[in-house]
């Protein structure tokens, strides 16, 4: 996992990184970054700690920051190991985003939430717990600001209402609430948010704690004087990149069902295929859910539809197999496809053959019309014709 986010930051061009893992774990994570990792041979400086719980400190973001806070001495960017971006979200987004806020109106951080993924209930069994909940968050459209981050405590104090602050409501009057995005905990923060955080020694949580306060600050005037030091930071403004899910597959791996879930959305075969341990599926091939495989081999790059039934075939590269499908003891060629329906028992096609929708063959060698044959030109044969005509004549 940790490979993601290392290759994620490198993309984006930054060089160091400070990677904070349990001291159980950091033997392993070093010898995995040093050696095994692709990041071994990047342009990466990864320094890696560990920081354990104690009495006195707890594991909260908040506590973990202001531990290490010395050897932070620049502007820097959080995130979690967790967090599988898509294509579409480079780093480098966020990076632009706060360079700019921060330079223009002294924004204080920039945050992104991702719209969570639209998925059936989770294969993941009852006692691993559930996937993770999404969290109402008011932001602005326009200015892209994170103005309210409902928590646990909020919604303890008030399970039926949502209580939000006149002074918001004057300021952003176009402001929108949502409670479909999650929290990526990836963050681009200026270093004096450090300083902010030396001041509040009782958050422990930057996402339930810190976050929800921060935003308090930026539209709440007496505070933002309090907090406030000097022009560079005098709106103390959260930014907010909103992510949605038609722009990309994106998830956090934070807890067994959501890592499971991960999987089955990259995996090529559905949960829901069945495959006897007889049978061979190459790489890269797409098996549908309630297909069936038995005592059989499938070549790479084959794409095996819904409800298919397959027994005891062989499947050569590229074969396109459409749902409903049902093939016994065949040998299809390459690049063969068989449409919806179509039956083949004991048959070999080849290579390139098409079946079509709901034909239905048995025994048959399935070859490509004229396959090979040059093409015949029509006027050929009568002229012919006319040849051994004249020939007759000049005979008589």
């Amino acid at each position: 996992m940790v490979d993601y986010a290392l290759s994620w930051v490198e993309q984006s061009g930054i060089k160091d990184v400070l990677l904070i893992c349990p001291s159980s774990h950091r033997p392993s994570i070093s010898h995995y970054i040093h050696s095994e990792s692709p990041i071994s041979s990047s342009s990466l400086r990864v320094d890696i700690q560990s920081f354990d719980e104690t009495q006195e400190l707890s594991v909260g973001t908040c506590s973990i920051l202001r531990h290490f806070s010395s050897r932070i001495q620049e502007d820097f960017v959080l995130l979690s190991c967790d967090f599988i971006p898509p294509q579409a979200l480079p780093l480098s987004m966020l990076l632009n985003k706060f360079r700019s806020e921060a330079t223009s109106d002294g924004a204080i951080a920039t945050s992104c939430w991702f719209e969570s993924p639209t998925s059936e209930k989770s294969a993941a069994p009852d006692e691993w717990g559930s996937l993770s909940q999404c969290s109402p968050i008011v932001w602005d459209e326009s200015t892209g600001t994170l103005l309210y981050i409902d928590t646990l405590d909020s919604a303890d104090k008030n399970a039926e209402e949502f209580e939000l602050r006149m002074s918001l409501l004057s300021r952003y009057p176009r402001a929108k609430l949502s409670s479909r995005f999650q929290d990526s905990h990836v963050y681009v923060c200026k270093r004096e948010l450090l300083d902010a955080l030396q001041r509040k020694t009782e958050l422990d949580s930057l996402r339930e704690d810190f976050l929800p306060w921060l935003c308090k600050v930026h539209y709440q005037a007496t505070r933002r004087l309090k907090y406030g030091r000097g022009k560079e930071i005098s709106s103390l403004r959260v930014g907010v990149i909103i992510h949605r899910e038609e722009d990309g597959y994106c998830v956090r791996t934070n807890s067994l069902p959501t890592y499971l879930e991960a999987n089955r959305h990259v995996a090529l075969i559905d949960a829901k295929a069945s495959i006897s341990s007889d049978s061979t599926i190459g790489d890269f091939t797409k098996v549908d859910e309630k297909t069936t495989i038995k005592k059989s081999v499938i070549g790479k790059h084959c794409i095996i539809g819904k409800m298919v039934k397959v027994v005891g075939c062989v499947l050569l590269d590229h074969c396109v197999v459409s749902d409903g499908a049902k093939l016994e003891g065949s040998v299809l060629g390459r690049n063969t496809r068989v449409g919806s329906k179509a039956e083949l028992v004991r048959c070999v096609t080849q290579g390139g053959y098409e079946v079509k929708e709901n034909e239905s063959y048995q025994n048959e060698k399935l070859d490509i019309s004229d396959w090979g044959a040059e093409t015949e030109d029509p006027n050929e044969d009568d002229d012919e014709d006319e040849e051994s005509d004249e020939s007759e004549e000049e005979a008589k």
